[in-house]
């Protein structure tokens, strides 16, 4: 539930209500995440505060606790309504907090994602020099004086032919 800004400033003090009118619509985008963090602790403090006074309030009616403080007032419902008013704060900056988180995140995949094409684009445009020698110091290869052979594909299996006829030969006269 919503608490209008006419109730909040009654039941606040004021440097209460400037912690938590900072959490409103206009107001919050002026902080920065430094700032945010600054009043989230400022108002979990606050409602923390509240809280323990509501829980102690709610024993002293029941008849668990003994009563603090002269000038608190009697009943649980206004620490209970600061507390709420504190919680909604709350949760107002954390709201903040991960709008501007998704957002640094959301620039940073963009930043990638323009790095990565700028990558792919130059990757598509390598200029491959040339494989003949070059002028650099260093060690070259030594090419092949060797001549290569080759040989007609009518001679290809002619020399194991050769050896078999030879072998029957010699074969058939030994018999």
């Amino acid at each position: 539930m919503s608490t209008s800004l006419k109730s909040e400033r009654s039941v606040l003090n004021h440097e209460e209500y400037q912690a938590v009118l900072a959490t409103h619509h206009p107001d919050i985008y002026g902080l920065d995440g430094k700032g945010l963090h600054a009043a989230r602790v400022r108002l979990r403090d606050l409602r923390d505060k509240e809280r323990t006074l509501a829980r102690q309030k709610r024993r002293e009616k029941r008849g668990k606790a003994e009563a603090r403080g002269g000038s608190f007032p009697g009943t649980a419902d206004q620490p209970q309504r600061r507390k709420q008013i504190f919680a909604a704060a709350i949760k107002r900056v954390n709201k903040e907090l991960d709008r501007l988180n998704k957002l640094e995140a959301r620039e940073a995949n963009i930043d990638a994602a323009h790095r990565a094409l700028a990558l792919k684009r130059a990757n598509k445009f390598v200029h491959h020099p040339s494989s003949d020698k070059t002028p650099d110091e260093g060690m070259n290869p030594i090419n092949n004086r060797r001549r290569r052979t080759k040989v007609p594909p009518d001679q290809i299996g002619s020399v194991s032919q050769r050896t078999k006829a030879a072998q029957a030969r010699r074969d058939a006269r030994g018999a």
